[in-house]
């Protein structure tokens, strides 16, 4: 477990200035993205009462905010939002920003609520981070009620990117490091994403691990020349 640990403590360190770091590096287009997945999972479950959604690696906890917002737009009542994440130093961030929201410092593989007591579970930009990802989908799996959501934003790997996606990889190892560890005095700590991407899956294998742990893909939809990956499922 060193390299989780190690992500962790990376995130501990980058806690401070990691939102203004994601402004600077993202232009704000994340949010459209969030959105997105927030009313579609809502649409997809056809609810309008929801007792708990669940935001795993929270970070911040801006994906809780979204919830929150989507829900109050489109007249969907939620009784309880709880963010999920082990790194203390994001957390407490998440709630200067955030106090009335509910948070747990964990794992994403040993999440602390009951079997089958959430109706949504998220995690953005967060999966490629969990180490022992499978086990971490199974776990999602076993919060989630019956039919209960799961949505999965993502910077995913691109087995034959076009022309716009190799300007996409230029700018994620080239000009991301720099901006980011420029803000955040951690130049190694972005170094670590456009690695962590090319370490990570193609869209193809994150839907076999998603159906190996119990989930029926819904939606898939990548944006903004294929920076990011929006993925839908339900659990069977």
């Amino acid at each position: 477990m060193e390299k989780q640990e190690k992500i962790v403590s990376m995130f501990d360190d980058i806690a401070s200035t990691y939102d203004k770091a994601n402004r600077v590096m993202s232009m704000g287009v994340d949010r459209s993205w969030r959105k997105k997945g927030c009313d579609k999972a809502f649409s997809y479950y056809g609810i309008d009462k929801i007792d708990m959604i669940v935001d795993v690696a929270c970070g911040t906890g801006d994906m809780m905010d979204y919830w929150k917002r989507q829900a109050l737009s489109g007249g969907i009542t939620v009784e309880k939002l709880v963010g999920v994440d082990p790194s203390e130093g994001m957390v407490g961030v998440a709630k200067e920003k955030f106090p009335d929201f509910e948070f747990k410092i964990a794992p994403a593989t040993a999440i602390p609520l009951e079997d089958v007591s959430a109706d949504m579970l998220s995690i953005s930009y967060g999966i490629r981070n969990v180490v022992e990802r499978q086990k971490g989908l199974e776990e999602f799996n076993r919060v989630l009620k019956p039919g209960g959501m799961v949505v999965i934003l993502e910077f995913m790997k691109n087995e034959h990117p076009s022309l716009l996606g190799k300007f996409r990889d230029f700018y994620m190892n080239s000009v991301l490091p720099k901006i980011g560890g420029f803000i955040s005095k951690n130049k190694e700590a972005y170094e670590y994403l456009p690695n962590s991407i090319e370490g990570f899956l193609t869209v193809a294998k994150m839907h076999e691990e998603l159906e190996a742990a119990g989930f029926e893909v819904l939606y898939t939809e990548s944006f903004s020349m294929d920076i990011s990956t929006l993925i839908i499922a339900h659990k069977k």
